[in-house]
């Protein structure tokens, strides 16, 4: 039986030089790609909806040094930084959000609906908390087979006041699923504050009542999500169950393109990006250690801008897809036998 779901704020695990090299680099990757993406919205060139990740970048990146080869992710619609965690390529998701048959779902699924079976990523989904029972379906399909896979459901605080996410947290305790739901806690759904939209602001303990674990996670800090990620991986892994991680994270720009967030303060974003940002705390961290200097720093973020540079061209030179693309993955033919 679960224990109560408890608040941990330890202090970060030991990282090796080449971990943090690698999270400051796949950290910066979805910093540059983002930026760019807002300045192609800008410009015209994505249309419709567009949901950038930038100051979450830490919860993707230390979660995903969790997992092994079968694990699955899913998503909401603010996802295109799990895509780049996940090593999908740039240029399939810039492509993608430029309409684009270059893109991974053919230039048909914009920015919230992309898929890579191959990275096992499966979405982006446009519904709010939609992913979660689905996340949690993965989690059965997990044990149905007997593999030891898990499965991360990431969901935002807004979601968490969905019912969908309780049935799901009910089953996947019910069956001791394996999934780790991780709430990325941006502390806005859309434009209302966490005060305002949550009875209960502790949203790690959303799961006391279904016995399942969980606890708070400084998602600003890397190596904190990574210790905690390693942690309820290995919970669920081990066949013990569901684990809930919320991080307390935030993001810089509004919800979306189109909201221009003049529901919190300038102050309120410039004091988290001069003292919480998860980029600027790691690259302390690796000058500290002597893992690189200033200057190797900036030969990672020219690379990083070059890689960034290539995907956007390759969004715009790639081709519109064809009209008679509306009637192609409408329908599956199986074969029953």
């Amino acid at each position: 039986m679960a224990t109560k779901s408890k608040s941990t704020k330890k202090a970060p695990s030991k990282a090796s030089k080449a971990e943090m090299l690698k999270y400051y680099r796949d950290m910066l990757l979805i910093r540059r790609f983002e930026e760019k993406a807002g300045q192609l919205y800008g410009m015209g060139k994505i249309a419709g909806f567009c949901h950038l990740y930038i100051g979450q970048e830490a919860v993707v990146t230390g979660m995903q040094s969790c997992l092994k080869e079968g694990d699955q992710i899913i998503t909401g619609y603010r996802d295109h930084g799990h895509m780049l965690a996940c090593d999908m390529d740039p240029k399939g998701v810039m492509a993608e959000l430029t309409g684009r048959t270059g893109g991974y779902s053919k230039g048909k699924g914009g920015s919230m609906h992309m898929f890579s079976k191959e990275k096992n990523f499966y979405g982006g989904h446009g519904i709010v908390g939609a992913q979660v029972p689905i996340g949690t379906g993965l989690g059965f399909a997990n044990k149905y087979r007997g593999t030891d896979n898990v499965a991360v459901a990431y969901f935002g605080d807004g979601a968490a006041n969905q019912g969908q996410v309780y049935e799901a947290f009910n089953m996947a305790s019910l069956w001791d699923l394996p999934v780790v739901y991780v709430i990325e806690n941006n502390m806005y759904a859309m434009g209302t504050s966490v005060a305002r939209h949550a009875s209960e602001t502790e949203l790690f303990k959303r799961g006391i009542s279904f016995e399942i674990e969980g606890e708070e996670v400084d998602g600003m800090d890397v190596l904190a999500v990574r210790e905690a990620g390693e942690k309820a991986v290995k919970y669920a892994r081990s066949g013990k169950g569901p684990y809930i991680l919320e991080m307390k994270t935030y993001r810089y720009r509004g919800h979306s393109m189109s909201d221009p967030a003049k529901y919190r303060k300038r102050e309120e974003v410039d004091d988290i990006r001069s003292h919480h940002d998860p980029i600027e705390g790691l690259k302390g961290q690796i000058l500290e250690h002597g893992h690189a200097t200033e200057d190797e720093l900036k030969d990672i973020d020219k690379e990083i801008k070059a890689i960034v540079k290539e995907a956007a061209d390759f969004s715009l030179e790639s081709p519109e897809p064809d009209p008679s693309e509306l009637w192609t993955d409408v329908l599956k033919d199986v074969e029953v036998a």
